[in-house]
């Protein structure tokens, strides 16, 4: 069967019981972390589909081999989401679904025919549980693969749960115009900022306590909340180690760049895919580095500098193996994070953006995918102000909203 899955991990056990690998000593734990403490005892007598991808980590040990060893639990089904159980499948492909090797557990993809569990792969599980890394960007698609997880779990009558993971971008950066209803999709189901600044968790309960989705008044949903995460922190506070989220986010400041400069997906310019470093290098055929980086140092950014650049993509195994404008020579920057602490991911990408927009000999030809432009951005006015306003009352522009949206988001908010 194709794409099956092999997750070759060992299995832990002794003596009856699990033992959970010592190798995590962080000061952060997870709530894959906490529940495997308490040997799953919230999943006694339980069977349980898994929602989860290679993300989901317990030390050194995948959440997979732990349940399936933990005693007087089941491990009924598997579910992976956009780039596949194991996170190997490049953006946008669609996944077959297979049969786990090690523990003989379907594996429904949740990225191909059906995008949400059906009933039927639902039959034979009593609990739900979620445990995928987010990066804390709206339009990163494993948010979209919770809530409709959240729906199924209600339609089956079956308990939802989320065990918490850190936001990396932190809980208290919050920023980028709010999701209008118009540009509803799976990159973007939600009517909240580019930047949310909340954890998979508190995401989980303001989707159900807002009505964010339809169908989950009768949601059973529980969050096993992390221990000694606090909002201030990112990434590496946390003392966690970086897992790829997915094929072109191969660590924390990538993950931290990527919120600004995955507009560029909706160009002809290129994003940096079949380079090495994705979304820190972006490029044209046509660009002109020294005036990029005259005009961008120009803003005085916080925590960022510019470098000009030439390269090329190239098909790269593992991460893009058809990028936009391979094999051609493109001038661009390169994106370095001087102060993490510092630097705003979506306001510097609406400054480089507006500026290869300004730059562009033919500003249509270089926004080639306006639709796309207003799904990942949430709004159509991003495209309309390109040509009538600077980047500075673009981002002004989304402040109400964005204070409007901390508001509410506040009464969701499990940690200080």
């Amino acid at each position: 069967m194709s794409h099956q899955v092999c997750l070759r991990a060992a299995i832990i056990t002794m003596l009856g019981l699990i033992t959970v690998p010592s190798s995590y000593s962080q000061s952060v734990r997870t709530g894959a972390m906490v529940l495997a403490d308490a040997q799953f005892d919230r999943l006694q007598g339980m069977r349980v589909g898994l929602v989860v991808n290679h993300t989901a980590r317990v030390g050194e040990e995948h959440l997979i081999n732990l349940v399936h060893a933990a005693p007087g639990v089941s491990l009924a089904a598997l579910f992976g989401p956009e780039h596949g159980l194991r996170g190997l499948e490049e953006d946008g492909v669609s996944i077959a679904d297979g049969i786990d090797d090690l523990t003989g557990a379907p594996v429904y993809s949740l990225y191909g025919t059906n995008r949400r569990p059906t009933p039927a792969m639902l039959a034979d599980v009593d609990v739900l549980v979620f445990d995928i890394q987010d990066v804390g960007a709206r339009f990163y698609t494993f948010i979209s693969t919770m809530g409709l997880a959240m729906q199924s779990a209600a339609e089956s009558g079956i308990p939802f749960i989320v065990l918490d993971r850190p936001n990396p971008l932190s809980g208290s950066y919050v920023s980028g115009f709010v999701l209008e209803p118009d540009q509803s999709s799976f990159v973007g189901m939600y009517p909240i900022p580019i930047a949310h600044g909340l954890t998979i968790g508190e995401l989980a309960q303001m989707i159900r306590g807002e009505a964010l989705m339809p169908g989950l008044d009768s949601l059973n949903l529980e969050v096993i909340r992390m221990e000694n995460w606090e909002r201030h922190m990112q990434w590496p506070d946390t003392g966690l180690p970086w897992v790829n989220t997915s094929p072109n986010i191969p660590d924390f400041m990538t993950a931290l760049v990527y919120p600004g400069t995955c507009f560029f997906e909706s160009t002809s310019a290129s994003e940096g895919r079949g380079t090495p470093t994705p979304f820190t290098l972006v490029g044209a055929p046509w660009a002109d580095p020294a005036a990029l980086v005259r005009t961008l140092t120009g803003y005085a950014l916080p925590g960022v500098s510019f470098e000009g650049v030439t390269f090329t993509p190239e098909p790269t195994e593992g991460m893009d193996t058809n990028p936009k404008l391979s094999g051609e020579l493109l001038g661009g920057l390169r994106i370095t994070v001087t102060s993490r602490r510092d630097y705003r991911p979506v306001e510097t990408g609406i400054h480089i953006f507006h500026t290869f927009y300004r730059a562009a000999p033919n500003p249509d030809q270089f926004l080639s995918r306006p639709h796309w432009l207003a799904r990942l951005s949430g709004t159509v006015r991003l495209e309309q102000m390109l040509s009538t306003a600077g980047p500075a009352a673009i981002v002004d522009s989304w402040q109400q909203e964005v204070e409007a949206f901390s508001r509410v988001a506040r009464l969701y908010h499990l940690y200080d």
